[in-house]
C-alpha cells in the first residue's frame, strides 16, 4: 500500500516538474512562505484532486478493512487495550514508520498543491497520525483487541518526526527505513506469523528490521565534499518470537517440546539516501522517491544479548 502512495505521487510531481507554467499559475497571487525566500503559487484545482484522491483512498481502504477484516469478529462497546509488551514493540516501530511516510506524502501533496509553508507541513505531516488512528478506534470497538494508548503514541511520533524536520530544515535528514530477511520461525506459527513470504513481511517481526538513517552531509557545510547521498544507520530488531507476549512451547513431529529464545537486536551499518542521487533520468528518480523508505544492504555490526557479530551485506 505504502508503494503505491509513493509510486502514484511521485508520478503526479514528476508530471508537474515537466510542465511549462500554466494558464492557473498566472492568475492566482503567490502566498509567500514565511521565514523563506520561496514562494508557492496556489493552485486549488490540485488540491481539489489530492483531497478527492485522498477522501477516496480512505474511505475504500476502510471498507475493505471492514470487509476483510473487522466484521469477522463480534463488536463491543468502545474499550481500551494495553498491548505495550507484545513483540518487543517492534510493532510500535512499525506504526511510527508507516505514520512518518503518509506524513512524507501529505506534506509533499500539499506543497505541491500550493498551500502556505506551515499549514503544508502541518495539515499533510498529521496525515499519517490521523489516518492511522482512525484504525484504532476500529481496534476499541472490536472484542478481540482495543484502542491501544501506545499504538496512537507512536503513530504521534511518526508524524511528530516528519513535521519537525520540516519545520527545522525544509527537508528530512533523519529518515526511518525498513529492511527484511525471512526467518526461521514463521514454519512453526504460520496462522501468526504469515503462510508465504507476503504475509511474512508484514506479520514475521522476527524477519523485520527498522532504522533510523542520518544523512552526513546535511549537517555540513553546504560546500562540503562529503558525498550527498552517504547515510549512517541505527538499526532495531527482535528475534525468537512466536507469540506476542510470550513464546507458547512448539511441539515437534517426535512431540519433543522445543522453546525459543526471545532477545532484542540492535545495529550499526551504512545507507544511502536515494532521494540524493542526482539524476536527469524521471524514471530513476521515480524509482528512488518510491524505494527510498529501504535499507540498502551495506556492512553493518549486531549486539545482542549474545555479544557482536558482523555482516558484510547488513540488512
Amino acid at each position: 500500500m505504502l508503494c503505491l502512495l509513493l509510486t502514484a505521487t511521485n508520478f503526479i510531481f514528476s508530471q508537474n516538474d515537466s510542465t511549462s507554467k500554466t494558464k492557473e499559475d498566472s492568475f492566482h497571487a503567490e502566498e509567500i512562505i514565511q521565514g523563506c525566500n520561496m514562494a508557492y503559487p496556489y493552485k486549488p484545482k490540485r488540491l481539489a484532486l489530492i483531497a478527492s484522491s485522498e477522501a477516496v483512498l480512505y474511505a475504500g481502504s476502510m471498507i475493505g478493512l471492514n470487509e476483510l477484516w473487522y466484521k469477522n469478529y463480534p463488536r463491543s462497546s468502545f474499550h481500551f487495550f494495553d498491548d505495550s509488551n507484545e513483540w518487543l514493540q517492534m510493532d510500535k516501530i512499525g506504526h511510527t514508520t508507516t505514520s512518518y511516510y503518509i506524513g512524507r506524502i501529505g506534506i509533499q501533496s500539499l506543497k505541491w498543491c500550493g498551500v502556505q509553508r506551515k499549514r503544508a507541513i502541518w495539515y499533510g505531516g498529521m496525515l499519517g497520525s490521523l489516518y492511522q488512528s482512525t484504525i484504532e478506534i476500529l481496534d476499541g470497538y472490536s472484542t478481540e483487541w482495543g484502542f491501544s494508548i501506545t499504538d496512537f503514541a507512536a503513530n504521534t511520533a511518526g508524524s511528530l518526526l516528519v513535521i519537525g524536520q520540516e519545520l527545522a530544515w525544509d527537508e528530512q535528514r533523519i529518515t526511518l527505513k525498513f529492511s527484511f530477511q525471512k526467518s526461521e520461525f514463521a514454519p512453526y506459527r504460520p496462522n501468526l506469523l504469515g503462510k508465504n513470504i507476503q504475509e511474512n513481511i508484514l506479520k514475521d517481526y522476527n524477519g523485520q528490521t527498522y532504522w533510523l538513517s542520518v544523512n552526513l552531509s546535511s549537517f555540513m557545510h553546504p560546500d562540503t565534499k562529503f558525498p550527498k547521498w552517504l547515510n549512517v544507520a541505527v538499526g532495531y530488531g527482535g528475534n525468537g518470537m512466536t507469540g506476542g507476549n510470550y513464546n507458547p512451547p512448539y511441539v515437534d513431529e517426535n512431540g519433543n517440546q522445543i522453546y525459543f529464545d526471545r532477545y532484542r537486536q540492535f545495529y550499526v551499518s551504512l545507507d544511502a539516501d536515494l532521494t540524493r542521487i542526482k539524476t536527469k533520468s524521471k524514471i530513476l528518480k521515480t524509482l528512488f522517491n518510491t524505494f527510498g523508505f529501504i535499507k540498502i544492504p551495506a556492512p553493518a555490526l549486531e549486539f545482542n544479548k549474545n555479544g557482536i557479530q558482523g555482516s558484510w551485506l547488513g540488512f
